[in-house]
């Protein structure tokens, strides 16, 4: 079937969306000296997963289907460890079940209501650099918990992208296997993965700083490689399945409950092999992320060593309703 008809809308600027006030823009954290950039994507309907005759393709990106999705905002680049920092700073001690100490404003004493990560076991950047490097190896719980103290420290909404927001952001128009086309050999200009990661510090691979590889044709960069990304979804293998397939339903996601697992993750590493690094590649978060945690119990804030998980946030335009005010559900003991 021809890209035309695979793809049903296309957005070559996605910026031009008939959303008023629908532009790119930075972020400035309050409190901080921190910002980020947001990148404008056009809301339209796109086929999601991989059709069986695509190299690398496994079972759980299909059936391919019909979605439709609002117009949003997502983060130009993924979430660096100086935003994280800013975080955990701020989070100096667990408050989640304490009063809310005085604060400057309503909106800084929202923000003190999320609770902060445990310190992490290990040195957290591994030594490959923090400085314009992506954050990576915080679960699934508190890469939504950052997400809710960045919405209350700036008074917009963010969050994680569901599974088909970034599948469609990734795809950036193409129904190919990757943004840019069908030939891996290409990859290499757009994503840091096992074949171009290593350095002579890291001869195994490691992070590089974002914005450094090609943007896809939305100018979002690293979307494949360099560290996975959470998406908001719970994972289900057969998820797609569930799906109507005579219709085509608005912004689906496949909410998660309590358990810390699994979850889904997108666009392969700094160590993935291309078929792992393609847009509709789909990884499931287990229980193994956890094992080599020393804790007792084990922490619900960060994964194990080297499994290379980070994100990158959205902001909706008009929020789904069963999106709205969505806070992550896991608590200790529970899901483990």
């Amino acid at each position: 079937m021809p890209t035309a008809f695979l793809l049903l809308t296309l957005a070559a600027d996605p910026t031009r969306t008939g959303v008023a006030g629908h532009e790119d823009y930075v972020e400035h954290i309050p409190d901080t000296d921190i910002s980020f950039s947001m990148v404008g994507i056009r809301g339209g309907i796109f086929h999601q997963g991989s059709p069986i005759t695509e190299p690398g393709r496994r079972d759980n990106e299909g059936p391919r289907h019909r979605v439709e999705l609002k117009p949003f905002w997502m983060g130009k680049y993924e979430v660096t460890w100086p935003e994280f920092y800013a975080y955990m700073r701020e989070k100096d001690f667990d408050i989640s079940d304490k009063p809310l100490r005085p604060a400057l404003n309503p909106r800084q004493a929202r923000a003190d209501a999320v609770s902060k990560p445990t310190k992490p076991y290990i040195d957290e950047t591994y030594g490959f650099g923090a400085d314009r490097y992506p954050a990576f190896d915080m679960s699934h719980h508190a890469a939504m918990k950052y997400c809710e103290w960045l919405s209350a420290k700036t008074g917009r909404t963010y969050r994680l992208p569901t599974e088909a927001e970034w599948e469609y952001a990734c795809r950036a128009g193409s129904a190919d296997p990757y943004p840019f086309g069908a030939d891996a050999a290409k990859l290499d200009d757009y994503a840091w993965t096992a074949r171009n990661s290593a350095t002579d510090i890291h001869p195994k691979g490691c992070t590089h700083p974002v914005g450094k590889k090609r943007p896809n044709a939305w100018g979002l960069y690293d979307m494949l490689g360099n560290v996975m990304e959470w998406c908001l979804d719970e994972y289900d293998a057969e998820f797609y399945e569930s799906l109507p397939w005579d219709q085509t339903p608005l912004g689906p996601v496949n909410l998660p409950g309590k358990r810390q697992y699994p979850h889904v993750v997108r666009g392969g590493s700094f160590r993935s092999p291309p078929a792992d690094c393609r847009c509709a590649s789909r990884i499931r978060s287990d229980k193994s992320w956890n094992k080599a945690d020393p804790g007792e119990p084990q922490s619900i804030w960060w994964v194990v060593p080297g499994n290379r998980v980070g994100f990158r946030v959205v902001r909706p335009v008009e929020e789904y309703p069963a999106l709205k005010g969505f806070t992550s559900k896991v608590v200790k003991g529970e899901g483990q």
